[in-house]
């Protein structure tokens, strides 16, 4: 008697809901409601004023009412091209460093959102030494992990879900982690350059074995890297410091070396593998290697024979760099970074993004960056039980074809109440993709590529246009937060 294996989907995420009417946010509501009471009072003066007064507050209000697939009016998108313009005008869309340019010091720093970060190197409690960056302008401390997942091939599909469910035990931890700020887990792949099989294989032949065997051998290391990749997945960590307090660099280490072995075993449980932090010099060639694909042979190979290449901090970064609308170019690359703007629909299954963490021909190097913000307990709890009360608001306001979606939204909304209180954590997520090709004729061709992997993984992206450059700074195992760099502050964003 045939038993049919039923596979776990996942899903019940949902876009945070926006405070306000409808598409005009927290801001326009008030600024409308105001405008209103205002009108009524000029129109017992006069007709004329009130109707002067109320026009240009319809005009100035209707842009904020009109807005994108991803949420953002018509304000943030003016706002976004003057600021391309501003820096344009003012040269900041291109980057030299190096002895021959004017930037003092004559070293290859870190351009963009890296150029005011300095890395610091401590011990763990297992004498492994780990990196530190911190981020000067908001005084924020960076970790990056290591890992090498098992993957899902020949696994039992009740160990996956066993991976899946650690997973966001995991995920449900960082919400209790003292100082923490965001996390993102960066898988990288790239062609495999040959070097590492080099410096296995070819050392161990022996001069006296048959010289068919040594043919087959070099040529197994000739040929076999043509058709493999190197896959790398890191988890970077970013915490801050409360407001107020004063605490040295040394500090800061200390109390990030206790909490190295934890983060570790809860990686190893969601069957991440063998998991380690990075020490500085490794971050550094990560950043190098990036800016640079050409010397990513060059890089392993040293680190193959002398156990580390040697590259500083402050030579990791490009010697030159210009940041276009659609694309970034740095050195031997040219970059173009996506960023998500819907997550799938309904359920899928733990499978759903394995094609687009695949190595993909044509391309030099692709990195996909998963954002994370953990939410604290307390607020957790007051954002699920908002979001359940305006769900059965709307179920019980609308009538007719829209009462069975918001009807879905009800049983998703109160799913996600049972869950939070039985303690699971509530995170906030994004998505970003950057591929990296060897020329501007290859963008078109990779970004079709892009394309046809979000369709099968169901997602939705856009174009980082006039931020390409902070955007690649993202996808960096460097800790770069979005939400933490912003001009506008983060709780204002959300009410526009």
């Amino acid at each position: 008697m045939a038993t049919e294996i039923i596979e776990p989907t996942y899903g019940n995420w949902r876009r945070p809901r926006r405070p306000g009417l409808g598409p005009l946010g927290l801001v326009g509501t008030v600024g409308v409601f105001g405008g209103l009471v205002i009108t009524l009072m000029l129109s017992l003066a006069s007709l004329s004023l009130a109707l002067g007064f109320a026009i240009p507050l319809t005009l100035l209000m209707l842009p904020m009412a009109l807005r994108t697939q991803d949420g953002r009016n018509i304000y943030q998108l003016v706002a976004l091209r003057i600021g391309w313009f501003q820096r344009k005008s003012k040269g900041a869309t291109s980057y030299v460093s190096g002895p021959l340019s004017q930037r003092p010091g004559g070293r290859f720093r870190p351009p963009g959102l890296l150029s005011r970060v300095t890395v610091s190197e401590g011990r763990d409690a297992y004498d492994q030494p780990f990196g530190v960056l911190h981020h000067r302008s908001r005084n924020l401390y960076t970790i990056v992990l290591s890992c090498e997942p098992d993957g899902g091939s020949l696994v039992d599909p009740d160990q996956v879900d066993n991976w899946v469910a650690s997973w966001g035990g995991w995920l449900a931890r960082l919400s209790h982690e003292p100082g923490l700020k965001g996390a993102s887990v960066i898988v990288e792949t790239a062609p495999d350059t040959g070097s590492r099989l080099a410096n296995e294989v070819l050392p161990r032949i022996r001069d006296d074995a048959p010289e068919a065997a040594k043919a087959v051998m070099r040529e197994v290391v000739d040929r076999y890297p043509s058709a493999s990749s190197e896959m790398h997945t890191y988890i970077s960590l970013t915490y801050g410091v409360p407001p107020g307090a004063k605490r040295n660099i040394e500090d800061v280490i200390s109390d990030l070396a206790i909490r190295i072995p934890g983060l570790l075993l809860g990686l190893v449980n969601a069957g991440g593998g063998p998991a380690t932090a990075l020490s500085a010099d490794r971050i550094s060639e990560v950043v190098r290697v990036a800016y640079d694909p050409a010397v990513s042979g060059d890089v392993m190979e040293a680190r193959a024979q002398y156990g580390s290449a040697g590259v500083s901090w402050e030579d990791a970064g490009p010697s030159a760099t210009v940041e276009k609308v659609d694309c970034y170019q740095h050195d031997s690359g040219v970059s173009r970074t996506w960023m998500l703007t819907l997550a799938p629909r309904g359920t899928i299954r733990s499978s759903v993004l394995r094609g687009l963490l695949e190595a993909s021909p044509g391309t030099r190097r692709k990195r996909v960056a998963l954002l994370y913000r953990p939410i604290d307990p307390a607020t957790s709890a007051r954002i699920v039980e908002a979001d359940r009360r305006a769900a059965q608001f709307m179920a019980t306001s609308k009538r007719g074809m829209v009462q069975a979606r918001a009807a879905t939204e009800v049983r998703a909304a109160e799913q996600t109440a049972v869950e939070e209180a039985t303690g699971a954590g509530l995170v906030e997520f994004s998505l970003m993709v950057t591929v990296t090709v060897d020329s501007d004729s290859q963008l078109a061709d990779a970004g079709v590529a892009v394309r046809n992997l979000l369709a099968s993984a169901r997602l939705l992206m856009r174009p980082a246009d006039r931020m390409q450059a902070a955007a690649f700074s993202c996808t960096l195992p460097a800790g770069i937060l979005p939400w933490e760099h912003t001009l506008v502050p983060r709780e204002l964003k959300e009410a526009l």
